[in-house]
């Protein structure tokens, strides 16, 4: 088990998602900015490649093409999978700034069967 927002919950999450199908053009640098947690600010980085998850750390990446803003309370959500990613930049629970051409590429990727069975099973694996 790994803690929400941690080097081992992404270490996690690449382990998992190396089972994803190849997407061509599904490739972005993402920045996730997560607000109010019990430590603070937390910024990780994720970067999709084809549709597969090429990279993931803690801290800031200088050339992500898109930030996802979220309180903690939407990333625990979208962690759980109560709240899918791509519902909550519709609701605007999650703010995106960056290339907008991007975020539409990432959905289907983001709302595919594969990648709703990988965050339940990250899911499973996390302490919250």
């Amino acid at each position: 088990m790994a803690a929400h927002l941690s080097e081992g919950w992404l270490d996690h999450l690449k382990r998992a998602a190396a089972d994803l199908p190849e997407r061509a053009d599904v490739t972005a640098r993402i920045q996730h900015v997560v607000t109010g947690t019990p430590a603070g600010e937390v910024r990780y980085r994720l970067s999709w490649l084809d549709g597969r998850l090429a990279d993931a750390g803690l801290g800031d990446d200088p050339d992500a093409d898109v930030t996802f803003l979220q309180t903690h309370a939407d990333a625990l959500q979208v962690a759980r999978g109560e709240v899918g990613v791509e519902v909550a930049f519709m609701q605007g629970r999650a703010k995106v700034t960056g290339d907008m051409g991007r975020v539409m590429a990432l959905m289907p990727l983001l709302t595919s069967d594969e990648y709703r069975s990988l965050i339940v099973e990250v899911s499973e694996q996390t302490e919250y």
